[in-house]
């Protein structure tokens, strides 16, 4: 006879009667504090001694501040004088002094022979027509240059009075002058598109600035590093100081003829004089021919002088001074100033000159 089979009794039965199922809401921290606090709670105000520090002694701008910036070059102001005016009446004199001169010259040449005489005139009128030639030359290449001043006095004229027509006809004047290079179609493109859609004359200089000059800024850039690096590596294993100077004066000139022929400006030889003259006297009013120990302590002095030699030392310091002066031809060669980009400085070229002094070399290697 098989027994009856009794089922098992739960714990929870067997204690009382069974507890129905309940339901809690689980807040998030941040809401149960805002449950918490009051909801119109007056403002509060803290109150503690807060300190700005100047951008000079922040330690995360101080590589910024590390070399005082290059003063902006401007042509010299060019009015009336008296050496001018000398220098004009002795000219027209001398002129019409070696006029009676190939006069008489010619008149004794038809005396003795014709033919003598005729082959005067010819050679005559080929050197005059050379002369024009040349004359002609060197008076566009001075309107080229005056063109550049005049456009940069235009463009911050329109972008302080704010009419749009005035600000598109200085872009227009800047397409006209910089189409010959070939960095400049794809800008010349984008502003055709978006040119008409503009309507704040500042933010359409801007914007020509940006499209035509910021890929001849980058070229001007590279000229300028390129000099300097080698008036640096030919200063310092020159033998001779004369050698350093004629190398450094013919680098000076190529530097800026390259810069004048970047931005549109093609010099003559009378337009080069007026440069180098410019840059020259600009770097003689600020104090940048004269590399002294100031620059050489702020290049050399982070520690570092003693692993660099005396002639790697000049070499950098040559090297710093064509820098300053490509920054300089640089501003009077610019059709437009520094608005919509950063105008460079002599900082940015210590890295490059002097890589192992900024660390360059060790993370490479490293």
């Amino acid at each position: 006879m098989t027994k009856p089979t009794v089922p098992p009794v739960h714990p929870a039965s067997a204690s009382g009667p069974q507890r129905r199922p309940a339901a809690f809401t689980i807040e998030p921290d941040g809401q149960q504090a805002r449950a918490a606090e009051p909801k119109n709670r007056p403002p509060r105000s803290f109150q503690g001694d807060v300190v700005i520090v100047p951008d000079e002694e922040d330690p995360f701008l101080a590589a910024a501040y590390a070399l005082p910036s290059v003063p902006v070059a401007e042509p010299r102001r060019r009015g009336f004088s008296f050496a001018k005016l000398a220098t004009g009446a002795f000219g027209v004199l001398l002129s019409l002094a070696f006029g009676l001169w190939v006069d008489r010259l010619i008149a004794d040449l038809f005396a003795r022979a014709d033919w003598l005489g005729y082959l005067a005139i010819a050679v005559l009128t080929i050197g005059v027509l050379a002369l024009a030639i040349a004359v002609g030359r060197e008076l566009a290449g001075l309107w080229r240059l005056d063109a550049v001043q005049d456009l940069k006095a235009e463009a911050e004229a329109a972008a302080e009075s704010g009419k749009r027509k005035q600000a598109a006809s200085v872009v227009k004047k800047l397409t006209a002058l910089v189409a010959h290079r070939a960095e400049t179609v794809r800008g010349q493109k984008s502003l055709a598109a978006v040119e008409d859609d503009i309507i704040d004359a500042p933010q359409l200089i801007e914007l020509a600035e940006r499209e035509l000059l910021a890929p001849l800024d980058v070229r001007a850039r590279a000229l300028i590093l390129n000099s300097a690096k080698r008036v640096s590596v030919v200063t310092a294993v020159s033998p001779r100081a004369i050698v350093d100077l004629a190398y450094v004066l013919f680098e000076v000139v190529r530097l800026v003829r390259g810069m004048a022929e970047l931005y549109g400006g093609r010099p003559g030889s009378l337009g080069m004089l007026r440069l180098l003259r410019d840059v020259f006297a600009h770097l003689a009013v600020t104090g940048s021919i004269a590399i002294g120990d100031g620059l050489a302590q702020q290049v050399l002095g982070h520690g570092l002088a003693a692993r660099l030699s005396t002639r790697l030392g000049e070499g950098v310091i040559n090297g710093l001074m064509t820098a300053r002066i490509g920054i300089a031809a640089m501003d009077l060669c610019r059709p437009l100033p520094f608005r919509a980009a950063k105008r460079p400085g002599i900082g940015d070229f210590i890295g490059d000159l002097t890589p192992s002094m900024t660390g360059k070399d060790r993370d490479t290697n490293g």
